[in-house]
């Protein structure tokens, strides 16, 4: 395999860091010629400057922006949250490959995206998604019937709705198998992030919304699946850490050795798999219909959340009227007529979303 220049966006978070230890340990297939951050964490930036030595570093949206349209084989986008959107649309444009960690890129600006992307430019990092796209080399796209992601169902699973109301910051960012940032954790126990995960796969693979479904397994050892028109169901194992879904990204479509550790299958293990309790987690059906209505309405959906999660962190919001608090943006949100979305209409769609939904979390019962 010829060695591969990348850029990395987001190199301090979760994703960038595991990507630079998989560099690391693959230096004849890696090279690192650009990275950026978010500005959160400047000394651990600095130290990966250093280290690596990248032909290009800086802290930003722009910065991101630029690295992304630089010379390279893959821009892997790690960064969280809508900010990301800019940076996807450059590497698109330069004609790279991008494996797409930020799926909120996707989500806010699906039309744009994917009026850029050539047939497999798109390389989704996402855990699920990068089982789907695993499965699906085991058939054609007509002979799927329908994706199915799986969802560890969040440290809540199994509480009743009256059960959310004292739920503390503290405990939503106990996942149970993940060691995330703030927001994907969060989202994660709001099922949040599962809803903005059919979007985004409805957005990848072009399987409308009713031939996508969620089942919760909460070992998550099974990532995702694809069922196909003859009844059989593909699926990818494995441990449930991003490393593999990390360097698929970056080695698409060769597999890079020894990425994961494999499962031991001499050890006993019991694997359930359970229905969304949608009455507990409405989340998951109120992205269907923010999907469904297209437009800039996933913008709103994911625009409203991150501010609603915030506000939790902050004492401001309880957990439990995080999707409430969404659902009343989203019923306020007019999705314009206009055929063609442009990067503006998008952002700001996101800027109404989050001035709305602080009017809400403030108690303002009016509209603008």
């Amino acid at each position: 395999m010829k060695q591969r220049d990348i850029v990395i966006l987001g190199s301090t978070g979760s994703i960038g860091t595991q990507a630079l230890d998989l560099v690391r340990a693959n230096p004849d297939r890696f090279r690192v010629v650009g990275m950026t951050a978010g500005g959160s964490q400047p000394e651990l930036f600095e130290q990966q400057v250093a280290e690596i030595r990248p032909a290009f570093s800086g802290t930003g949206e722009e910065a991101s922006v630029e690295a992304a349209g630089m010379e390279c084989d893959v821009v892997l986008n790690g960064i969280t949250g809508a900010v990301g959107l800019r940076p996807t649309l450059a590497a698109l444009e330069a004609g790279r490959t991008l494996a797409l960690a930020n799926k909120e890129s996707l989500i806010i600006g699906g039309p744009l995206v994917r009026e850029l992307a050539r047939p497999g430019q798109i390389v989704p990092v996402d855990s699920e998604h990068s089982a789907i796209a695993q499965s699906l080399r085991s058939g054609t796209a007509a002979e799927v019937r329908r994706l199915v992601l799986t969802a560890s169902g969040g440290p809540f699973r199994g509480r009743t709705r009256a059960e959310l109301a004292a739920v503390t910051p503290q405990q939503a960012l106990a996942h149970p198998n993940f060691a995330m940032g703030k927001v994907i954790t969060t989202n994660s126990a709001t099922l949040v992030n599962k809803g903005l995960e059919v979007i985004e796969a409805h957005l990848l693979f072009d399987v409308p919304y009713e031939r996508i479904d969620v089942v919760v397994h909460p070992q998550q050892m099974i990532h995702s699946m694809v069922e196909f028109v003859d009844g059989a169901v593909v699926a990818q194992l494995g441990l449930p850490t991003m490393l593999v879904p990390i360097a698929l990204g970056l080695g698409w479509p060769d597999r890079v050795p020894d990425a994961e550790t494999p499962i031991d299958w001499s050890r006993g293990a019991d694997w359930r798999f359970e229905p969304v309790d949608e009455e507990v987690f409405p989340a998951i059906a109120l992205a269907r219909t923010a999907g469904i209505a297209g437009g800039t309405a996933p913008a709103v959906y994911n625009a409203a959340n991150e501010e609603c999660v915030e506000a939790f962190h902050q004492g401001r919001l309880g957990f439990a009227q995080i999707v409430e608090t969404i659902a009343g943006v989203l019923g306020r949100h007019g999705v314009p007529s206009k055929e063609h979305l442009t990067v503006d209409d998008v952002l700001a769609a996101d800027t109404w979303a989050r001035e709305e939904a602080r009017r809400l979390i403030q108690g303002d019962p009016t509209s603008p």
